[in-house]
């Protein structure tokens, strides 16, 4: 029987959008619910496990970087957009099925370095699959089709998470990457294969090479980007709203996963709840958009944003009334006894939260794409996606941090006020006038200047931190988390900085190029000890760790120094149209 092409129809095309966003969900809640509590109840530690799902989500913070390349190198007979899908799935399903015979938790090194590889591909894919997107649907289709996408998301979280730990049960753990895989590969038989993908437009010629065409799009993009960034208020405060946790986020990450476990729920039951979770979820992004189009999309989401922290408090007081506030070992003997009360408050917050984060879903990807301009939308609206997923990434593994060195309550405390910082920027989120057609006002270059200033002088703070950075104990990997923040901020603004001032932005622009990949490098402190071992004998390994921890303030500093230079540069350069007095 021929299968339909269901880009033919609208409804076909709601249901395979919908399908795909299945298969990006599947992944994420594989790792974040069902890898995660196995972990847990191996005794794995919740700084481990943050880290775990912390790397998961990092390439996500970087799909940007694929567009260029998807553009560029595509196939017109298997479809531009199609052929990329079909590549990603297949090579998701094989990376998941190569870690089957890996023994948890002595393999997790391994193991989290195969689903790294296995989530590039997964942002690969939601890039390409946006992409289909926005050259398929028509007009009068995009706000029901991003509604059932972000759906059809979360469906695929609970069919990974909970669904894994209900068939866990059964099969044991290590068969249902089988499973996993299987929803992937029937996804690609079942949708992508049958696809038949519009002819796109007539392709420009290309001068040289592709690698080099797809270097120039690239420049291109840093450029059109970090105008549109900077060009209106409400493109700016976009940038750091998306910086900053969406709201409260530990019940939405690994902690929940690790109370559940240490609360003696079994895997059915944390099945349960997640399954719960994820239809409430669903549902209420759904009416949290509707709500925000009817009422106003500030006003709606700023209420949101500050309802998520609710529950989070709520059980933090809970927790802390009953005495549970260091993890507790999962083996222990003399485990104590979990009272059914903080138990029923586990649940109510966990579901409360996922009422309260589904409303906040789908009006936050409204609000940014009303500050995005339309004339880069794809740029500029996934760059925004892309630092949203890196906040993510940071507060998974702060949190598995401090978890070990503060406790549950105070962990929760920290970040139920965090949530709330986003909050302030909120009033600042307006679209550009429409009469404002170039989405750039006189402020840009000042705003350039600024954010030079600040990540130049956050780069140099790194020379008194690494001083004293003993004093600040158990803080001290949450220090050096948000140093890692800084570094990666500063590679990208060096590059683009690089790409928009051109000739006009002296030596300090073509230094910075050469900084950004040695600032992204600085990841590597953190395996200094373990580099040291694989050196010869002959090498001193705390001289070698020594030296490299010198090389590392060199280049923070070399860093903070060329930004600060930079900040003296002509950024006229980056308005379009004639540049005005500033």
């Amino acid at each position: 029987m021929r299968l339909p092409n269901l880009l033919a129809t609208k409804n076909g095309r709601l249901m395979a959008f919908f399908l795909l966003y299945v298969t990006e969900g599947i992944p994420l809640g594989f790792a974040a619910t069902a890898v995660a509590t196995r972990l847990r109840r191996l005794d794995v530690g919740p700084a481990e496990i943050g880290a775990f799902v912390g790397s998961f989500y990092l390439p996500w913070a970087f799909k940007w970087a694929f567009g260029p390349v998807i553009d560029v190198f595509s196939s017109d007979r298997f479809g531009r957009r199609r052929g990329w899908i079909l590549v990603t799935q297949v090579m998701m399903a094989l990376t998941l099925l190569s870690t089957v015979l890996l023994d948890l938790p002595q393999q997790l090194g391994l193991f989290t370095i195969i689903l790294l590889v296995h989530n590039t591909f997964g942002a690969m894919q939601d890039v390409a699959i946006d992409a289909l997107a926005c050259s398929t649907l028509h007009e009068n289709e995009r706000g029901l089709a991003n509604g059932m996408m972000f759906a059809g998301a979360t469906i695929g979280a609970m069919v990974g998470g909970s669904g894994v730990l209900f068939l866990s049960g059964v099969t044991g753990f290590q068969p249902t990457f089988f499973f996993v895989a299987a929803c992937i590969f029937a996804v690609t038989v079942f949708v992508v294969l049958p696809m038949k993908e519009a002819a796109g437009p007539a392709r420009a010629v290309v001068v040289g090479s592709k690698l080099a065409q797809a270097g120039r799009e690239m420049r291109t993009f840093a450029v059109d980007s970090f105008r549109s960034f900077l060009g209106s208020t409400g493109a700016f405060s976009g940038l750091l709203f998306s910086l900053l946790p969406a709201g409260a986020m530990c019940l939405g990450l690994a902690l929940q996963s690790n109370l559940a476990v240490e609360l003696g729920m079994d895997d059915d039951q944390v099945a349960l709840l997640n399954l719960w979770s994820s239809i409430l979820n669903a549902g209420f992004c759904v009416l949290g958009g509707f709500l925000s189009d009817r009422w106003g999309r500030r006003r709606t989401l700023f209420v949101y944003l500050a309802l998520m922290s609710v529950p989070v408090f709520y059980l933090m007081t809970e927790l802390s009334k009953y005495g549970w506030v260091m993890p507790v070992p999962t083996g222990g003997e003399n485990r104590p006894q979990v009272p059914p009360a903080l138990l029923m408050a586990f649940w109510i917050a966990t579901l409360a939260y996922s009422v309260f984060q589904g409303l906040m879903y789908g009006t936050r990807s409204a609000i940014m794409m009303d500050v995005t301009n339309p004339a880069v939308a794809a740029t500029q609206f996934t760059a925004y996606m892309a630092l949203m997923n890196l906040s993510i990434s940071y507060s998974a593994t702060w949190q598995g941090i401090a978890i070990e060195a503060w406790g549950y309550p105070t962990t929760m405390l920290v970040d139920g006020f965090l949530g709330l910082a986003c909050l302030l920027v909120i009033p600042w989120l307006k679209p550009a006038a429409a009469s404002d057609t170039r989405y750039a006002d006189a402020l840009g270059p000042r705003r350039a200047r600024r954010i030079a200033l600040g990540l130049g002088l956050a780069c140099l703070a790194w020379a008194p931190y690494s001083y004293w950075s003993a004093s600040f104990g158990a803080a001290k990997p949450i220090m050096g988390t948000l140093f890692t923040v800084v570094f990666i901020a500063s590679a990208l603004f060096l590059l683009a900085s690089r790409a928009v001032l051109a000739e006009a932005g002296g030596w300090p622009a073509r230094l910075g190029v050469w900084m950004a990949p040695l600032l992204l490098l600085l990841y590597a402190r953190y395996y200094l000890e373990a580099i040291a071992k694989w050196l010869p004998t002959s090498v001193s390994a705390p001289a070698f760790v020594a030296g490299a921890q010198n090389l590392v303030l060199a280049v923070a500093v070399l860093a903070g120094v060329t930004l600060l230079v930079l900040r003296s540069r002509p950024w006229q350069a980056m308005q379009v149209g004639p540049a005005r007095p500033v």
